[in-house]
């Protein structure tokens, strides 16, 4: 039996949460320039060379607005000498001054570890000078007298030196091939203020051009855009906090029963996204990949009412789903629930379902592999599924989701030949069709099933945003937040600028990202990084509300305390 052409769906998700204390303050971390000049950029540029190639690129709101304030800022900084918002960009310019105090100096050094160090430290000699100069390695400890008194002695251009390295090891492939970077990587040290500048330079143009390249892409049909709700809320959870008991009956809950006015809160992240979006992209998405591929069936409602072609998840959801209607599949029947797109009883949106064996290879596993041999691997995984269906595998689609920035720190060369052998293999293949959601709504028959089940593509379930000690306290304090919020605004006190503002700051207390980094399991360092930038998107609420923020904000959360492993760029390591 000759095998028919297989869909294949690749769908990369680009998220970074909110990371300015406040709509307009400073931004705590700097992840999504480092990404922008990194992942962005080089995800663009691979799509850019292999133009038979097709997928979708899914955008969070924040990040777009985020990506447009850092070109904006930077443009400023080049132009007028006006700092930005960024700590890091300040002192690579020299807008800020090298401190002379020992604490800030061991900052910068901290700071310009915090990077998979096998693949951007290592690879750079003289980069990796610079650290083991001072003794820099994972264990640094702020009283550590010896360095501290160490890195008081050293010159400023030691510190300018260093901030230059790490900038230009961040820099994805596609920018590192220029003759900029190429020059300075072979200068090695005494990089100047005009140095600086230009490579300042590179990194604004880089940061300007991806929203108009990622819109080109799409204009000529090569990618489907898609959106995350406007914060990356889970927004199963903002509706109903029972959508947690679906997979997880028994698991402790936040004191508060339910999420007050959470229903609403859901559908303006979702129309203000579509808004957001619409304006750095000129057309309204077909289709959302609600934040974590968080689903229930208010969730789906919500969608309908939109007007979504298709949302997404993961197995477990497809099983939960499957177990919650009752289905009894031998196996043929069930890989085909899995590649088909679902329509659930009573909903128009159809509902993909991740492969998570083959997206978790290329998230966490291919990174180890000569590029080759990993994208042999991935293509006969395909291959097999194609001959499983045989004459009927072009009415199934493998659907392959995952971040499209964060793997790609673990992988040689910022994962450039995986992805261009895999761009390559994918486009002329002669039993793969690369294609996308939107388009397979349209082509590939959907399978009914009578419920979808609520959770997430981590093992099916919401466990990772709710249902921990710390996880639920987070929500009890966003709850009270959310109740002051409800008091003001019915008082009627707030001008229309004043409640907007407001609305949208809750909007960012509302985001995902808090919640998944509370927990004992966590790394204590981006445990503290996350919960303490969460307690003061807290306080900018209350204060914006005219109201004073209760004590227990000023105190911890969570603490965190497991291994490092896997905390890619919210770790330091050599």
């Amino acid at each position: 039996m000759t095998a028919k052409s297989l869909n294949v769906v690749l769908c990369w998700h680009m998220h970074q949460p909110y990371y300015r204390e406040g709509l307009k303050g400073a931004y705590h971390l700097p992840w999504v320039y480092l990404h922008g000049i990194k992942d962005y950029s080089d995800m663009a540029a691979h799509l850019e060379r292999y133009p038979a190639m097709r997928a979708v690129v899914n955008f969070a709101p924040v990040l777009l607005e985020q990506l447009d304030d850092y070109a904006q800022q930077l443009n400023v900084l080049l132009k007028h000498g006006k700092p930005t918002q960024d700590h890091m960009l300040n002192l690579l310019s020299g807008v800020e001054r090298i401190p002379s105090d020992a604490i800030s100096r061991l900052r910068i050094v901290q700071d310009c570890q915090r990077c998979n160090a096998a693949r951007m430290i290592h690879p750079y000699p003289p980069f990796r000078l610079l650290l083991q100069m001072v003794g820099a390695n994972d264990a640094i400890a702020e009283d550590d007298s010896s360095l501290r008194e160490h890195l008081s002695y050293l010159s400023e251009q030691y510190f300018l030196d260093l901030l230059t390295w790490y900038h230009l090891a961040w820099l994805g492939h596609s920018l590192r091939q220029g003759p900029l970077a190429k020059r300075l990587m072979k200068q090695a040290r005494d990089y100047s203020a005009a140095d600086r500048h230009e490579l300042l330079h590179l990194m604004q143009q880089c940061m300007a051009g991806l929203i108009p390249r990622y819109r080109a892409l799409a204009e000529r049909g090569q990618i489907e855009l898609s959106m995350t709700p406007y914060g990356h809320p889970i927004v199963p959870l903002l509706n109903d906090f029972a959508n947690l008991r679906d997979a997880l009956p028994d698991v402790p809950v936040p004191e508060a029963e339910s999420y007050p006015g959470g229903a609403q809160r859901a559908y303006w992240h979702l129309q203000h996204g579509v808004e957001v979006f619409q304006r750095y992209f000129g057309m309204k998405p077909k289709g959302v990949w609600l934040s974590e591929g968080g689903v229930s069936e208010d969730a789906l409602a919500q969608l309908d009412e939109m007007g979504m072609a298709w949302t997404a998840s993961g197995e477990g959801v497809w099983r939960g789903s499957c177990m919650k209607s009752g289905c009894k599949e031998d196996e043929t029947q069930a890989k085909r629930a899995l590649f088909s797109p679902a329509q659930v009883d009573g909903f128009s949106t159809r509902v993909f379902f991740r492969d998570d064996g083959l997206s978790d290879l290329i998230g966490f596993k291919y990174s180890d592999w000569h590029a080759d041999d990993a994208v042999a691997d991935f293509v006969q995984h395909l291959q097999n599924i194609a001959g499983f269906f045989g004459k009927e595998a072009d009415r199934h689609v493998v659907s392959v989701i995952l971040d499209g920035e964060n793997a790609w720190e673990y992988y040689p060369d910022n994962g450039h030949y995986f992805l261009d052998a895999l761009y390559a293999a994918l486009s002329s293949h002669p039993t793969l069709t690369v294609s996308t959601f939107a388009e397979q709504v349209e082509r590939t028959p959907s399978r009914p099933i009578k419920r979808l089940a609520a959770g997430s593509w981590v093992y099916g379930s919401f466990s990772t945003w709710i249902g921990s000690a710390d996880k639920n306290r987070g929500w009890d304090y966003l709850v009270a937040a959310k109740l002051a919020y409800d008091s003001v605004v019915a008082t009627g006190k707030l001008s229309a600028d004043q409640l907007a503002q407001a609305t949208r700051q809750l909007a960012v207390c509302e985001g995902s990202d808090w919640f998944w980094w509370f927990g004992d399991y966590n790394p204590a360092g981006s445990v503290s990084d996350f919960e303490q930038l969460y307690r003061t998107q807290l306080r900018e609420l209350y204060r914006m509300l005219g109201v004073a923020p209760p004590a227990l904000l000023d105190v911890p959360l969570s603490s965190g305390g497991g291994s490092v492993e896997n905390a890619g760029t919210m770790r330091r390591n050599v």
